[in-house]
């Protein structure tokens, strides 16, 4: 799904919000427009006064006026958030497979997940956390290494459910826990968007990411 933002080309930013000189006639009018209003009431004939009726339209008219305005000013911010986005470049990451320190996908298949032990450390742990943030699996991996595949079974050869973890490697010095680093591993963007200004990558996790914290990129298979 690409939740669309806009390029110079987008219709947002080209068509249905006035220009600059277009909103300064509709702030211009609506100023006119109160001045003419607040006369003719201060100066109306105490023998003769403004209709009711008719000052209840003319306020209308007022109310109408008021939120075209804020409705056109909305429209316009809306239009210049999402410009600074390429349509294209939404749309070229979905599909993508990308590295990123966030919970991965585990559908009963090999999942290589990445992370360094600390340099002094004399042992190291795989840890794999369910979505409530238990500790659902701990695995003992060689320090040196970088690159590890979790396969999702457990000590009785119970495969786990499909469905989010996340993963850390804790480093040890003896007993000691030095760090506990979040690994990396690959995911699948199914969601681009914009938010605040700036892309939001959705993975087939659930994990919402910045393109920034993208370690890797490569074709989704």
């Amino acid at each position: 799904m690409i939740t669309p933002s806009s390029s110079t080309a987008n219709p947002i930013a080209t068509s249905g919000v006035p220009s600059n000189a277009q909103r300064s006639a509709l702030t211009s009018d609506f100023e006119t427009f109160l001045r003419m209003l607040t006369v003719q009431a201060r100066n109306q004939d105490p023998l003769e006064p403004l209709d009711s009726s008719e000052f209840a339209s003319q306020l209308a008219q007022f109310s109408m006026v008021e939120q075209q305005v804020k409705a056109n000013e909305l429209l316009s911010g809306l239009a210049l958030s999402l410009g600074s986005v390429n349509l294209n470049q939404l749309a070229s990451w979905v599909g993508m497979d990308v590295q990123v320190a966030a919970p991965f996908q585990f559908e009963n298949q090999p999942v290589t997940l990445f992370a360094s032990a600390t340099p002094d450390a004399t042992r190291a742990e795989l840890v794999i956390r369910n979505t409530q943030g238990d500790v659902v699996d701990r695995i003992i991996v060689p320090i040196n290494e970088t690159e590890f595949e979790w396969h999702g079974v457990d000590s009785t050869g119970t495969t786990f459910l499909a469905g989010s973890y996340s993963a850390s490697l804790a480093s040890y010095k003896g007993d000691k826990l030095l760090a506990e680093t979040a690994t990396a591993a690959f995911g699948r963007v199914v969601e681009a968007q914009v938010g605040d200004g700036a892309v939001i990558l959705t993975l087939e996790s659930g994990a919402k990411v910045s393109p920034n914290e993208v370690i890797q990129i490569r074709t989704g298979a």
